[in-house]
């Protein structure tokens, strides 16, 4: 199953019906528990700082629902962190209190190249010094869309 903008990504599992939509708060299944260490302990290291969806909704000014709505039509990433797995947003999508201007288009082109929400997420903070800002993430942040999106279209081929 390959991940659209309304999954959230779970970094402990290829993409599979445990990629779940968001809103969705099952238990954690074994396999994935198990594994969840070494997946998570990477993006944390790429993302840094996250928020969790009652966060998201304080900086914004709404309500929860709101957020999970926003994660299912694209407009930000969440990833499953954690031994009890917590839906979480990275804080570098948010510039001061709104998203990142551009991040839906950029979400919508890394879904249509077949990356999951996880992978979406490490490409966007993953370093790289030929693009403007050392980050597809940071390119975001100082206007350079188009750039950023040219180069997640070039990942479907």
């Amino acid at each position: 199953m390959l991940w659209h903008p309304g999954r959230v990504a779970d970094p402990t599992s290829a993409p599979s019906p445990v990629d779940r939509p968001a809103g969705t708060e099952d238990t954690p299944d074994p396999a994935g528990a198990e594994a969840a260490g070494g997946a998570t302990d990477a993006l944390d290291a790429l993302v840094g700082d996250w928020l969790t969806v009652p966060d998201v909704a304080e900086r914004l000014g709404t309500d929860v629902g709101k957020v999970r709505r926003m994660l299912q039509d694209g407009l930000l990433l969440a990833v499953r962190r954690g031994e009890r797995r917590v839906l979480s947003v990275p804080a570098r999508l948010f510039d001061g209190d709104a998203p990142v201007n551009h991040l839906q288009g950029t979400v919508s082109v890394l879904a249509d190249s077949g990356l999951t929400g996880a992978e979406a997420v490490e490409w966007l903070f993953t370093p790289d010094d030929s693009i403007q800002g050392g980050s597809p993430i940071e390119a975001l942040h100082s206007g350079h869309k188009t750039e950023v999106r040219r180069r997640a279209q070039a990942l479907a081929f």
